[in-house]
């Protein structure tokens, strides 16, 4: 395998498209027809115990080295956080709206982290 795709499913998905592109400054490349493919910063997968109800869920998390500072960042480009900044065994973590209506989480890892490997 060479790489991973993720897909983002939106009610909006142009708004979403252009945030990726004008906030986050994803660099990118045109499908065709303004279908945007964006480069994720280096990822990692994990792997969680689910309920029944949330078996196959997939969620995304952006990851940062100041939690606080980026959030004052995207603040400032009116990223509206859906959840107050919270600290877990694993890290601090918020979450973000996206314009389409989906969320993203955000968070600065207190773990290993296995994406700069």
């Amino acid at each position: 395998m060479t790489a991973g795709h993720v897909i983002v499913f939106s009610q909006d998905p142009e708004a979403d498209r252009a945030f990726f592109d004008k906030v986050l400054k994803y660099p990118h490349v045109d499908a065709g027809g303004g279908w945007l493919i964006f480069k994720l910063p280096p990822s990692e997968l994990a792997v969680h115990p689910a309920e029944e109800t949330d078996a196959g869920r997939v969620e995304l998390y952006l990851q940062c080295d100041d939690l606080e500072g980026t959030m004052a960042e995207l603040t400032g480009k009116h990223v509206r956080f859906t959840r107050p900044l919270t600290v877990q065994r694993w890290g601090r973590v918020t979450a973000f709206r996206l314009p389409g209506g989906g969320e993203v989480g955000l968070y600065q890892p207190s773990h290993p982290v296995a994406a700069t490997l």
